[in-house]
């Protein structure tokens, strides 16, 4: 019931309007997102960590923007790949800091002691993004704190976060 609690609570702010408008300044085509990860699950498995990539563009300018990402985790006697598409909601909080929600699923190739799993996961973030110079946007850093909630057996959940560098493609 706490999951779909929270997913509500992500859709409302997805679906909130613009509280806060973002600035006119000229947008880049994409945004690359290089950093770490680290995940720790709720139901038992230990903390993971690796590095991340991820892509994210504007379709709708203010409303939307759409991340791809991937994630490779690692513990003792387990490495799990994470491919997330995410939808997220766009607010300028000043000219140097940005909020998103956003929500979405992923697949998780996983081999833990020998055996290999594929799942289905649902995925919800909250993605600050930091830019030192107020005008252009062409470097900044990102922190990401989300929850994962894997659709395979077990259910598994996690709480994750991620961070590291933004470089804007012009």
């Amino acid at each position: 019931m706490n999951v779909v609690r929270g997913i509500l609570l992500i859709s409302l702010l997805l679906y909130a309007g613009n509280t806060f408008a973002q600035s006119n300044d000229k947008e880049p085509v994409a945004i690359l997102e290089l950093g770490g990860a680290a995940s720790h699950g709720l139901t038992g498995e230990g903390p993971s960590y690796g590095p991340n990539v991820a892509v994210e563009f504007t379709p709708i300018e203010n409303w939307l923007e759409i991340e791809a990402g991937v994630t490779p985790l690692f513990r003792r006697h387990s490495t799990e790949w994470g491919t997330d598409l995410l939808f997220k909601k766009p607010w300028t909080l000043s000219k140097k800091v940005e909020f998103m929600a956003g929500v979405g699923p992923e697949w998780i190739h996983a081999r833990e002691y020998g055996i290999t799993t594929n799942t289905i996961a649902g995925e919800a973030i909250g993605d600050f993004m930091f830019w030192p110079s107020s005008g252009k946007h062409r470097f900044g850093w990102y922190l990401e704190p989300g929850y994962e909630y894997n659709f395979g057996r077990g259910h598994d959940q996690s709480l994750e976060i991620s961070g590291g560098l933004l470089i804007a493609i012009p």
